[in-house]
């Protein structure tokens, strides 16, 4: 299991130093939570605040667009340092063809799918992803409680997945992880969690991660 801490959760206007923090905890990936005010009700980070980031960090910069019309910065999150830009199935018309040119720019590509989402919206991409990242909560704010359905859908696109041949795409959940729910989530076919506040809120880091894991059965 992959954990992704969420920096919506964290001190703001310390993230040089929560990001060598995060690496000496021993975590691997580090979750950007992009928002336009427009495709969800708040804003956030900018391609900017990542690019000024990437130098104090050797962590995979997992980031999630939850923007409208996401195409239209694909290469700029490129130049900021993004590893793997996640768009979502609802934000675009386009969608594979979105996909494509991630991979084209050289990142990870992946999906975002809402709750109310169905999974037959994959169906013509597959061949297109790297990850897909299943929503627990609607987008637009940390802290949010977790949807119990998300462990049906879960199951139900990682059966998918591995009766399309892709076992090798990871399964991503992102919206209310925390560490009661983290073991059925990862039996269910979860490869990558992302947690915000139930990581952030219990610091030092390492332990916390170390909890997470522990958690997860790694």
């Amino acid at each position: 299991m992959i954990l992704s801490p969420s920096l919506l959760s964290a001190d703001c206007g310390n993230l040089a130093q929560t990001l060598r923090e995060l690496e000496q905890a021993g975590v691997k990936w580090v979750h950007w939570d992009v928002m336009d005010g427009h495709f969800v009700p708040n804003m956030t980070f900018g391609q900017h605040v990542i690019k000024g980031l990437r130098p104090a960090s050797g962590l995979f910069f997992d980031v999630h667009l939850m923007i409208e019309q996401p195409e239209r910065y694909l290469a700029d999150f490129k130049a900021a340092g993004a590893d793997m830009l996640v768009v979502h199935a609802e934000s675009t018309g386009h969608l594979q063809r979105t996909l494509a040119e991630i991979r084209r720019l050289g990142m990870k590509a992946g999906v975002a799918l809402n709750p109310a989402t169905p999974l037959c919206v994959l169906d013509y991409v597959l061949d297109d992803v790297d990850m897909v990242l299943v929503m627990s909560v609607n987008p637009g704010f940390g802290g949010q409680k977790f949807l119990p359905a998300t462990f049906r859908k879960v199951a139900e696109l990682r059966a998918k997945l591995n009766a399309a041949g892709r076992s090798d795409c990871l399964v991503q959940v992102d919206g209310g992880v925390n560490l009661e729910n983290t073991k059925a989530l990862t039996e269910a076919g979860a490869d990558v969690l992302v947690s915000g506040s139930a990581f952030f809120g219990h610091p030092p880091f390492s332990e916390r991660y170390a909890a997470f894991m522990a958690a997860a059965g790694c």
